[in-house]
C-alpha cells in the first residue's frame, strides 16, 4: 500500500514543477520535507512490528490500537499526514502545490489531483479503520521498541508537526527559494 501512495505523492510533486515558478518549486521543496517524514513515521512503524512479529498484511493490524496505541497514533499521524487531511503538514503541503499549479492556469490539473486525493483518503482510511476499530482474535502482542526506534519515530513525529505548524519552515524555504 505504501508503495503504490509514493507514487501518488510522485504526482503531486509534479504539479509545483509543472507551474515552474520560485514559488512551485520551493513547494516542491516543502511537500517533499512533510513527504519524508510522514514516509519515515509510516515505514518505521510497519518495520518495527514486522522486525519483531514477521506480520506485515493489512489484517495483522486489526485492534492494533489496543494492544500498542503509540504505534497506532504514529501511524494514524503518518496517514493523515500522506492523505493530506487538516491541520497536519500534508494538507498544507497538497494546498500549497495545488495553489501554485493553480496560479499557472492549471485548473484541470488541480480539479484532477484535489479528486484523487479525495479517493485516496479511502485507502489511508484503511490501516486506521483496522488499527482503531476492527477486531483481531490473535491481537500483536505489546511490542517493545528498542531506545533508537523510539527516538527515530519521535523525530518523524516531530517533522510531521514542525513542516505542518511551524511557519518558520515555509518561510525559511521561501526565502532561500527568493533569495529575500
Amino acid at each position: 500500500f505504501l508503495a503504490f501512495s509514493s507514487i501518488a505523492q510522485a504526482g503531486f510533486i509534479l504539479l509545483g514543477v509543472i507551474a515552474g515558478t520560485q514559488m512551485g518549486y520551493a513547494t516542491v521543496v516543502y511537500f517533499a520535507l512533510i513527504y519524508i517524514f510522514s514516509n519515515l513515521a509510516a515505514f518505521g512503524v510497519v518495520s518495527v512490528i514486522s522486525d519483531q512479529t514477521g506480520l506485515e498484511k493489512m489484517d495483522d493490524y486489526n485492534g492494533l490500537y489496543r494492544t500498542n496505541p503509540n504505534l497506532s497514533l504514529i501511524m494514524m499521524l503518518a496517514m493523515f499526514s500522506l492523505a493530506g487531511i487538516p491541520p497536519v503538514a500534508g494538507f498544507f503541503g497538497k494546498f500549497f502545490l495545488f495553489t501554485a499549479a493553480a496560479e499557472k492556469g492549471y485548473y484541470l490539473l488541480v480539479f484532477i489531483a484535489v479528486v484523487n486525493t479525495i479517493i485516496s483518503l479511502y485507502y489511508y482510511l484503511l490501516p486506521i479503520r483496522a488499527m482503531f476499530i476492527e477486531k483481531n482474535e490473535n491481537p500483536i502482542a505489546k511490542i517493545k521498541t528498542d531506545y533508537y526506534g523510539k527516538i527515530a519515530l519521535v523525530l518523524c513525529v516531530l517533522g510531521i508537526f514542525a513542516t505542518g505548524l511551524a511557519s518558520v519552515v515555509w518561510e525559511y524555504i521561501l526565502s532561500v527559494s527568493f533569495g529575500i
